[in-house]
């Protein structure tokens, strides 16, 4: 056999037993007569002695070997002489005499050297990533996705949930983001779209009575350039019929005490918090807030409604507020808040004011514009003293909070006032069903079109539709929202009023989602479901900023495979047999 033993499995209690081993050279150290080697695999690394009083030609063959070099060895595991234990390696107390060695492979020197802690850049690393792959912090964060997936295979399956593969090869529905379209030879003309998750499906497997369905679906969303994203992800994907939106999160709560139990040793205190998305974006600025920090925002548009200030009267006519933060035990240079002026005007605010707390009181450009009694109210909303920094936007609401919750987060960054070991979630529910697209003047779906309205609020589909408030809920993990589901329409009549409100053709919802509309008139259950992001998940409880640290073979953000150079041009003879013509 290539192997009695992992190269991560030897301790004192193998002392004097023959083992085999096989991995590759991890390290190399010449010692006099005596030649160290360390070989590693998965599951870490042994210590080698070639002696050359023991054998020569092994001796003078260890001598031969270089990194990453694969080979098998024979030998004795003794006890390392005293003092030169290794605590930080789990077969830190032995080593291997070495009796055989066997070359498997040899090996070029590697762009790289495989270190658990690596400067060389993403590019590079992407390139290579089959050697990237080899570092012990890249097979332990794919351990732990493993963990997490095999940890979700069996809560649902101990719940009575059925796993179902949905088809890849589907139907282009619009869902938000632009589909990956796929030919078809067969039906010249004619095109496949790869699912952007599997919401139709999961539906369609409610109205067949399959009652709770889960899977670990791959998606696919031709998105354009944006950090942090990858054109194809995975979501735990949970569908369950006659439920509400209680039974849903309940179910989903169960899974996440497993899963931070298991991974992280953390027991979670249910229920998990809630908070109305009105709510977060009051207080956060942010619909997915970030509870590892306080700094919460204030209105103080009734504070500063007479105050002397410009803008800020042009505001409270207009019909807006005013709101701000505290930041305290910051310095601020006129440098750094120029960059946070800046900042909000980039998220759509007309400006950023800012008042200084000092012990002789308050210093701006604006402070001469606050009476005495407007400073006193905002140092007792805001609970400041001296070295505090108050900050201002005046704004229709949207636009204030929104800008707010960017100058939050980018401050909390700043002054790491979020810790990586701590775990914090929520529920944000209550979310508006439409939002306004003011660029193409029509409603949009704040999540995707087959989210259930309240049912207290159909009455406003004819007369205020940005009234009706949506069955829907988001699961939020450290500011990031790694999951977000609903209670689905079930009814054929409302599913239409909805696709009216969102400006939809009988024409285009009969091609689009004629199968859908005709599942629901016969006999469709009450049900719904969420995905969470598997890829997000493991990323945040892993402790890494990317969700590229958690994928074997990711893309890069313009969507190449920089290993394989995908995408790539194909054959004229593959165009022609899918009736293709590519124009330059």
């Amino acid at each position: 056999m290539y192997r009695t033993h992992t190269c991560g499995e030897l301790t004192g209690k193998h002392i004097g037993e023959k083992v085999t081993l096989a991995g590759w050279i991890d390290a190399r150290r010449d010692h006099g007569n005596l030649i160290f080697l360390d070989v590693r695999d998965r599951w870490g690394k042994t210590q080698l002695v070639f002696n050359p009083d023991d054998s020569r030609d092994l001796h003078a063959a260890a001598e031969k070997l270089r990194s990453e070099y694969v080979v098998r060895v024979e030998g004795v595991v003794d006890k390392r002489p005293q003092g030169t234990a290794n605590p930080k390696l789990s077969t830190g107390e032995i080593e291997v005499r070495v009796s055989a060695l066997e070359l498997l492979n040899a090996s070029k020197t590697p762009p790289f050297e495989i270190l658990d802690e690596s400067d060389v850049s993403e590019e590079v690393r992407l390139k290579y990533r089959y050697l990237d792959l080899r570092r012990a912090p890249m097979l332990k964060r794919l351990g732990l996705r493993h963990q997490i997936t095999q940890i979700v295979r069996r809560y649902f399956d101990g719940h009575q949930f059925i796993e179902i593969e949905t088809p890849i090869l589907t139907k282009s529905t619009p869902e938000g983001a632009r589909d990956f379209l796929v030919p078809s030879r067969l039906s010249a003309g004619c095109f496949y779209a790869l699912p952007q998750s599997p919401q139709l499906f999961k539906q369609m497997l409610m109205v067949a009575g399959a009652d709770r369905y889960f899977q670990l679906a791959r998606c696919f969303r031709d998105e354009d350039f944006r950090a942090d994203r990858q054109l194809e992800h995975t979501q735990i994907d949970v569908e369950m019929s006659f439920v509400t939106e209680e039974d849903v999160m309940s179910e989903l709560e169960g899974l996440l005490i497993e899963i931070m139990h298991k991974v992280k040793g953390i027991k979670l205190q249910l229920p998990l918090k809630r908070l109305s998305y009105q709510d977060a974006m009051n207080t956060y600025g942010s619909d997915k807030p970030d509870l590892r920090f306080g700094v919460e925002l204030k209105d103080v548009t009734a504070i500063l409604k007479n105050t002397d200030l410009k803008i800020f009267q042009s505001v409270i006519q207009a019909k807006g507020v005013i709101k701000g933060l505290s930041i305290s035990g910051q310095e601020f240079s006129r440098s750094d808040l120029d960059h946070l002026v800046t900042l909000v005007k980039e998220n759509g605010a007309q400006g950023l004011a800012w008042l200084k707390v000092t012990a002789e009181g308050l210093e701006s450009p604006i402070a001469k514009l606050i009476t005495n009694e407007q400073r006193k109210e905002l140092v007792k909303t805001f609970g400041t003293k001296p070295g505090d920094t108050l900050f201002f936007v005046a704004d229709q609401w949207s636009t204030c909070v929104k800008a707010l919750g960017v100058l939050r987060n980018r401050l909390a960054e700043r002054l790491n006032l979020a810790r990586r070991d701590e775990f914090k979630f929520l529920w944000v529910v209550d979310f508006p069903l439409f939002e306004w697209n003011d660029e193409e003047k029509r409603f949009d779906s704040l999540h995707h079109p087959f989210t259930a309205p309240k049912p207290e609020d159909l009455k406003y589909f004819d007369s205020e539709p940005l009234a009706i408030h949506a069955r829907a809920y988001d699961l939020v993990l450290n500011g990031t929202e790694i999951g977000g589901g609903s209670i689905r329409i079930h009814q054929r009549d409302v599913q239409n009023q909805v696709f009216r409100a969102l400006g939809i053709s009988q024409a285009e919802v009969q091609e689009k989602f004629g199968f859908l509309l005709d599942a629901l008139a016969y006999g469709a259950p009450p049900h719904g479901g969420i995905a969470l992001g598997l890829d997000r998940l493991c990323a945040i409880l892993a402790g890494v900023d990317s969700i590229r640290e958690v994928i074997a073979f990711p893309k890069t953000q313009k969507g190449v495979c920089l290993m394989t150079e995908a995408p790539s041009k194909v054959y004229p003879k593959q165009l022609k047999e899918l009736s293709i013509q590519v124009k330059t």
